[in-house]
């Protein structure tokens, strides 16, 4: 395979990575019912006029399936902390005792398991369709080689062949994530 071709395939495959390193970040970010530091990874909280995410402020505790603590670094953040969680899109109630912040995360309803199934199902579907697009720009690529005569029919085709195997694997990682994250939401 020629130099130029070994970049293209190289590129596409990081592009593929990181389309699935999105999505998993997206999956663990939607709750399970169960009591996760994770769950508090997108949240923000507005420090000395600054939005701040919340992992740089504080530890985090799991005390059981289903409550966590929250320890503020500076007790002064407490209730912007308490602020953000409440006005969060996760539906909990912390409770403040001074020091911490404890979080009892709520049993999920067969209703939110659908509604958090299809959001996982639909981040999944994005995921794949990043996966496709770099697929469709490489193959692009790869065509463009091969008309404007930089290398061979055959490699362009062994190139295409190595696309599509690689399309298909990172499809089918993001799949399996999806079907982990069902499994996890399903479970009681």
């Amino acid at each position: 395979m020629s130099e130029e071709t070994e970049m293209v395939m190289l590129e596409a495959e990081e592009k593929m990575g990181k389309a699935v390193e999105v999505a998993r970040e997206d999956m663990s970010s939607i709750r399970t019912g169960r009591a996760h530091p994770s769950l508090f990874s997108k949240l923000t909280v507005e420090y000395y006029g600054a939005p701040t995410p919340l992992q740089q402020l504080a530890s985090f505790q799991v005390q059981d399936a289903r409550t966590v603590l929250i320890v503020p670094f500076d007790k002064s953040s407490m209730s912007a902390i308490e602020k953000a969680l409440r006005e969060s899109d996760l539906g909990v109630n912390p409770g403040n005792d001074g020091n911490q912040i404890r979080i009892v995360m709520p049993q999920l309803t067969e209703e939110r398991r659908k509604d958090y199934i299809k959001l996982a199902r639909t981040k999944g579907e994005d995921a794949k369709i990043a996966v496709r697009n770099v697929r469709r720009h490489t193959k692009d690529a790869i065509d463009k080689s091969v008309k404007d005569g930089d290398i061979g029919e055959d490699e362009g085709n062994r190139a295409e062949k190595e696309l599509e195997a690689l399309t298909k694997k990172h499809a089918d990682q993001v799949d399996e994530l999806l079907k982990n994250k069902e499994a996890e939401l399903l479970a009681v």
